[in-house]
């Protein structure tokens, strides 16, 4: 792998399981358009990250249209989902996440049951990758980010990418997500 896709933090050590590059983005979508539980956890970063449809909070509020997808939003970005008309987004703080996502007992924001997948994006760097060092180490659950740097913690990562092309990445993977299975 080129040292540009794993672009991330300088000395940063993932340990001997690393995540995988999307090979491309139709299987970024179909993992998660196939997940029977799939939580988006959307970040701090998100009102600052623009995408082709808006913000994040957009790319976010598109994906929960059509399918059943939980999200969760740090703190004041619930206020940010209901300003926007979804009343349906959950709030926690990133690293008590991480602590319930690893709980075998906790059974979901909804009570139906533990997710399968976590998707990630709208997060400082530093805190997702250790929020899913936790998950990666102590759990089975699937985790994706979907930010523009390599995530080396996650199972899947997007890597790093000039912003253009993370944009319209985003915008491809949601689209082909939107669809009807």
């Amino acid at each position: 792998m080129s040292a540009k896709l794993l672009r991330g933090q300088t000395g940063m050590v993932g340990g001997p399981l690393q995540a995988k590059i999307f090979p491309n983005v139709d299987v970024a979508a179909n993992l998660i358009k196939r997940a029977k539980r799939p939580l988006l956890v959307v970040g701090s970063k998100s009102i600052e990250r623009k995408t082709n449809d808006g913000d994040i909070i957009d790319s976010a509020i598109r994906m929960m249209k059509n399918k059943n997808l939980t999200v969760v939003a740090t703190g004041h970005l619930v206020s940010e989902f209901k300003k926007r008309g979804v009343e349906e987004a959950y709030s926690m703080p990133l690293i008590v996440l991480g602590k319930y996502l690893s709980d075998s007992e906790w059974k979901g924001f909804d009570g139906e049951g533990q997710y399968d997948t976590a998707v990630f994006i709208g997060y400082p760097y530093y805190m997702e990758w250790l929020v899913e060092s936790g998950l990666k180490n102590f759990t089975k659950l699937r985790t994706i980010s979907l930010d523009r740097t390599y995530q080396p913690n996650a199972q899947w990562s997007l890597g790093w990418m000039p912003e253009p092309d993370w944009r319209e990445a985003l915008d491809k993977i949601i689209s082909i997500y939107e669809e009807e299975s």
